[in-house]
């Protein structure tokens, strides 16, 4: 049965001479690849709803295996994050960090609609560091290994959170950082912010304003965090540490 699925764009690869296949996130039917015939070709009506990024609307005749997309619509195609070396940084890590923790044919309205504000979000502006680990938090608990965010992971105390350890996990209080020598210290009010990245979504947050010192402390943390329990190799990970080091 031919299905009209709005979706975004997370990965092409190329199939045979005129071809591609078409991984695609979407609202009704979660992630799914589907085989978009003569994709390649320059002058294909298929060409430019299938490369990265494109938000659209997809023809598709879903099956268990690979699927297959009849046609497609443009509803946004984020032309701002393609011309722009940072942004397309950004959006590449975001997307294959979905592809890796979210699983096939599994919907998920809510991811997939913060992947589609953060898109917009890094389309529309020149920072993008806190959408971005706002969504990665929300990964990382749909991945099923998001850090304790929410008080003590050691007596569940909510208050006095001044640490956060990478190899229990979460957050210690001041009567419990002993559980942990090598937890790192965090001034109060990024402790705060870690539960509302984790639990607040980005259409709630109006403008945040951190210290850039404290950004680059939650980046190492969060990136640490994720080599710790991840468990995905991400090729746009090394692009993106090293944009970061140039912007630092």
């Amino acid at each position: 049965m031919l299905e009209k699925i709005e979706g975004i764009v997370i990965k092409t690869q190329d199939y045979g001479e005129t071809h591609k296949i078409v991984t695609i996130f979407s609202k009704k039917v979660g992630k799914f690849s589907g085989l978009a015939r003569g994709a390649k070709k320059t002058k294909s009506r298929m060409a430019a709803v299938t490369q990265p990024f494109i938000h659209g609307e997809f023809f598709v005749y879903i099956s268990k295996g690979l699927s297959t997309i009849q046609q497609a619509e443009i509803l946004n195609s984020n032309r701002a994050i393609r011309e722009d070396i940072i942004k397309t940084a950004y959006a590449a890590y975001i997307v294959e960090l979905t592809d890796k923790l979210v699983d096939l044919q599994e919907p998920d309205y809510y991811i997939y609609d913060q992947l589609s504000k953060t898109m917009t979000w890094i389309s529309e502006n020149e920072e993008a560091d806190i959408p971005i680990m706002m969504y990665e938090l929300k990964l990382f608990k749909k991945g099923g290994f998001s850090p304790i965010v929410d008080n003590c992971l050691n007596c569940n105390r909510r208050e006095d959170l001044v640490s956060f350890s990478i190899a229990e996990g979460g957050l210690l209080c001041n009567r419990c950082t002993f559980i942990d020598p090598m937890a790192i210290g965090l001034p109060k009010s990024i402790a705060k912010l870690l539960r509302v990245f984790l639990e607040v979504g980005l259409e709630q947050v109006g403008t945040i304003t951190i210290k850039e010192e404290n950004k680059v402390l939650l980046r190492n943390l969060l990136d640490a965090y994720y080599d710790q329990y991840g468990g995905y190799f991400l090729k746009s990970k090394k692009f993106l540490r090293q944009i970061d080091q140039l912007k630092y």
